[in-house]
């Protein structure tokens, strides 16, 4: 935690930094990003910080988590430019992905209470010929499309384990099943809200063998926690950011 600063006085390098448990390098790196305002010269040329970069510096910190670098970045180079609207924008934005997040989340938990038995592995529900995309499956192309992604994405799930198409006997393409289906769009949602494939796949794994909500539990429980986490974050960082507005006047 900084220090508390007097008006006027003046800071070093290395006093910024340690009062915010940073390097003097990293410092300097937020200054030349315009993350904090630029710094004054003595007369040797050394650099000169204030309370108002301190100011920054905390709101900039406090910013971190709830919205990542860039981001956080981005809103204090806004501020620093004088162009608040800008900045409140992207606070906005962040707030919206939030709450996108949670709607994934509730999708999630929707889409996991009605959970049906799985089929056997390695059985079937296709018989003959599938068609490009109807009752008895969809080949890749048409399931990538309505969930919006690419088809190169889908085979890398197959090749971790999160999906398992069987293949077309006259064409040799990839057939989704009702229940691949089912578990492409388990992986699509988990992967929106920030899992990777190899926390995804053991979870889709367990539910294909065991058929129910249990193995997600725990899962679903630290997905609430990183979300109710990042709306502190989101709510911590304001209250620095507005701080260091009312300081800079």
């Amino acid at each position: 935690m900084a220090r508390n600063l007097q008006n006027g006085e003046r800071l070093r390098p290395v006093d910024l930094a340690r009062g915010h448990g940073l390097s003097t390098q990293a410092v300097r790196n937020y200054e030349e990003a315009g993350i904090l305002p630029a710094a004054g010269r003595t007369p040797h040329g050394y650099r000169t910080y204030t309370p108002l970069h301190a100011r920054a510096l905390s709101a900039f910190l406090a910013l971190l988590p709830g919205h990542g670098h860039r981001t956080a970045a981005s809103i204090m180079r806004a501020v620093n430019e004088g162009a608040a609207e800008d900045a409140f924008r992207l606070i906005d934005e962040s707030h919206a992905q939030l709450l996108d997040d949670r709607g994934t989340l509730q999708a999630v938990e929707n889409a996991l209470r009605d959970l049906a038995p799985l089929p056997a592995l390695g059985s079937t529900t296709m018989s003959g010929r599938a068609t490009a995309s109807g009752p008895e499956g969809t080949f890749i192309g048409p399931l990538a499309g309505k969930l919006g992604i690419r088809p190169a994405t889908l085979r890398a799930w197959e090749r971790a384990g999160l999906v398992r198409p069987r293949r077309d006997p006259g064409t040799g393409y990839r057939v989704y099943d009702e229940a691949d289906v089912r578990d492409v769009r388990l992986a699509h949602q988990l992967r929106r809200g920030g899992y990777l494939l190899e926390q995804i796949a053991p979870l889709i794994a367990q539910v294909r063998a065991a058929g129910g909500l249990e193995p997600l539990e725990a899962a679903l429980s630290d997905w609430h926690g990183r979300l109710s986490a990042r709306g502190r974050a989101l709510l911590s960082g304001a209250a620095e950011l507005e701080s260091y507005l009312r300081e800079r006047g």
